[in-house]
């Protein structure tokens, strides 16, 4: 006996019209239940071979097979490849993660995401496990290490002397070791995030059985090349920093590489993860196209509906997953950018210096980073409502029942109610209009930082050449000015180049 769902599959492969026909009737009749749809488990090693023996898309009987371990009965290898092939490719577990999996690597081995996994849909965080004892000692070992380093830097920014911009540069490289408050965030959110692997897991065996096919991203080797080549471009940018703005010393060194490669490397994880939904709702949009030109019945339009509502609903936990993390980087980003491209500005002046490179190099790696954080966020939040709307206002209904179109309808009607934007906890939503704000609150502060400059005078002597006092020394002339201001009653006359003292006065309060 062949499975109802076979001649759908048949009819929609070969473009039959009698067995698409039947293959509408055949799905009209089949009672859906809503633990096939919206409560799908992943697959264990025991039952993964279940999709190749008998069980095809649409199937009414897939999830209770699964659940129950089904176990195939063993078929001729050579004479069922042929005839199950091309209408069951075998179904690959954990595609997400796995294509991820480099960047959790490197993560997991500076001190970040201890979280354990067993297996599809088995991500979880404990706090007696090893991965997470090892992060605790990591992260101490690195507190330790950057509170030593931190100490220096405080007893640099108090023996300056010098501009007011050259404080600005060492308290730089103070603010480049704020990301080690990263780690103890990310303990605190990996719960979330491992929801939101075991929901990507689920994700995957819905669309399989919707689909019958595995979701294909294929980021794998866009992973190992980020994981392999980011670290080595970020210490380059560390080591040339610190050449060009400070005295290079390696056992400082050290710290602001793990720190740099840190954020560096989550901003390539939120990159990948946004990438993965960018690709996995253009494929769902290609699919659900593709299927309505062969076969229209309403129940098909049904689980479609669930998959976008199931991939709407990563959207918005992945934001939420990474709240404090991302609201904590964007805080980062923004102030390591706004210090360093004052430094650059205020010293342009003098022309462009040895220093200036450092700078450089600091302003155009953090506004890239910031920029890839939002735009792919943004990229994201399009293509899983903005395109899937656009193909659904293509669909053409004349030839569609009334049941179908009804379907579309409600379907048109979630994308505009279910919000698909990446918004971390309610603070703000990750897109372009975020970077575009950030860099508009950036420009005022530097025009205010500027103008702060700008207003503070040059003493000049006999000699040639004006040379800049420091902060202090212009409050306390000032202040100087002021108390003078303050304690002459009238003005000094001056007649031919002398100058006659004021009349002293008695007043009370004061003396001489």
């Amino acid at each position: 006996m062949r499975p109802s769902g076979e001649k759908v599959v048949k009819g929609h492969g070969q473009g039959n019209s009698g067995h698409s026909l039947s293959g509408m009737a055949n799905y009209y009749r089949r009672k859906k239940g809503d633990a096939v749809f919206l409560n799908a488990k992943p697959l264990n090693s025991a039952n993964a071979q279940a999709y190749l023996y008998g069980v095809r898309k649409y199937s009414i009987g897939l999830a209770e097979r699964l659940d129950a371990d089904y176990e195939a009965p063993p078929l001729d290898r050579k004479k069922s490849s042929e005839s199950t092939a091309s209408n069951n490719p075998e179904f690959t577990p954990s595609v997400f993660y796995r294509n991820i999996a480099p960047v959790n690597w490197f993560l997991r081995i500076i001190g970040v995401l201890p979280i354990v996994r067993h297996g599809p849909a088995r991500a979880k965080f404990e706090m007696n496990s090893a991965s997470f004892i090892y992060s605790v000692v990591f992260f101490v070992l690195l507190a330790c290490y950057v509170g030593y380093v931190a100490n220096n830097r405080i007893h640099i920014v108090r023996s300056l002397s010098g501009p007011f911009e050259e404080a600005v540069i060492a308290y730089l490289f103070l603010v480049n070791i704020l990301p080690i408050m990263i780690i103890p965030i990310l303990w605190y959110e990996a719960r979330k995030i491992a929801k939101l692997f075991n929901d990507w897991d689920d994700f995957e065996v819905l669309y399989y059985q919707i689909s019958g096919h595995s979701l294909p991203l294929k980021l794998r080797q866009k992973a190992v090349y980020i994981a392999t080549v980011l670290p080595i471009l970020s210490v380059l940018s560390v080591v040339i920093t610190h050449i060009t703005m400070s005295d290079l010393n390696i056992n400082q060194v050290v710290p602001y590489c793990i720190l740099d490669n840190l954020t560096a490397m989550l901003g390539a994880w939120w990159f990948l993860i946004c990438e993965a939904m960018s690709i996995t709702a253009h494929l769902l949009a290609e699919r659900f196209q593709k299927a309505l030109k062969h076969i229209g019945p309403a129940a098909m339009v049904a689980d479609y509906r669930v998959l976008w509502l199931r991939l709407s609903k990563l959207t918005r936990d992945t934001g939420n997953a990474l709240c404090y993390t991302f609201v904590f980087m964007s805080l980062y980003l923004f102030f390591i950018i706004t210090l360093s491209i004052y430094g650059l500005m205020s010293q342009l002046s003098e022309g462009f210096g040895i220093k200036d490179i450092g700078l450089t190099i600091t302003a155009l790696w953090n506004i890239g980073l910031l920029f890839y954080i939002c735009d792919e966020a943004h990229y994201a939040s399009v293509n899983v409502r903005t395109n899937f709307q656009k193909k659904l206002l293509m669909v053409e209904l004349n030839w569609m029942n009334s049941d179908a179109q009804t379907e579309i309808n409600m379907f048109l009607r979630a994308t505009e109610m279910n919000p698909s934007t990446i918004n971390c906890g309610g603070f703000f939503d990750v897109n372009r209009t975020l970077f575009k704000g950030l860099l508009t609150t950036m420009v005022t502060y530097l025009v205010v930082l500027l103008q702060f400059q700008i207003s503070i005078p040059t003493d000049k002597g006999d000699s040639e050449g004006a040379t800049n006092i420091t902060v202090v020394d212009f409050v306390m002339d000032s202040l100087d000015n002021d108390m003078s201001l303050m304690g002459a009653s009238t003005p000094s006359t001056t007649t031919a180049g002398t100058t006659s003292p004021p009349p002293i006065m008695k007043q009370k309060g004061r003396k001489g």
